[in-house]
């Protein structure tokens, strides 16, 4: 028998060359699978994430950092704006919110006067800031108010 590519003999392979092939090709097999199972482990906890919370779980949490004096400045364009009240699920509503975007997605004179650079944006009562999407535990320990209690 001749090998297509070299017209050449072909060398039949030894039962251990055919042995270490087939551990070789199982191994791959084996490695794909991993991957694969990570990849779609990864892709779960990611969708899980961006999944909203329980309607009104953080209603009240809301409500307690508005009355706190904390301000969530953002655009109706950004992305993580949107992320940002979608962790609080129907709660966003109660947000203190403070819109920094004009219809033509210019920056509004009320946020370059306080220096809103990046959105989102959350000014404190004392003062201080934190900048991008930040966890309702954060923003609770922040404005001292309490989290809600799971049943």
């Amino acid at each position: 028998m001749t090998d297509p590519t070299t017209d050449a003999p072909r060398q039949e392979r030894t039962e251990e060359e055919k042995a270490k092939l087939r551990r070789d090709i199982r191994r791959n097999y084996i490695i794909i699978g991993i991957l694969f199972a990570i990849s779609a482990a990864l892709g779960l906890v990611i969708y899980l994430a961006q999944l909203p919370p329980p309607p009104h779980e953080y209603d009240a949490l809301a409500k307690c950092i508005a009355k706190s004096g904390a301000t969530f400045y953002g655009a109706f364009w950004c992305p993580d704006c949107m992320q940002q009240k979608t962790k609080f699920g129907t709660g966003a509503q109660y947000l203190p919110y403070h819109e920094c975007a004009n219809p033509d997605r210019s920056e509004n004179r009320s946020c370059t006067e306080i220096n809103v650079a990046h959105y989102p944006t959350w000014v404190f009562a004392d003062g201080s800031r934190l900048v991008g999407v930040q966890n309702p535990s954060t923003l609770a320990q922040k404005t001292g108010c309490a989290m809600p209690t799971s049943t």
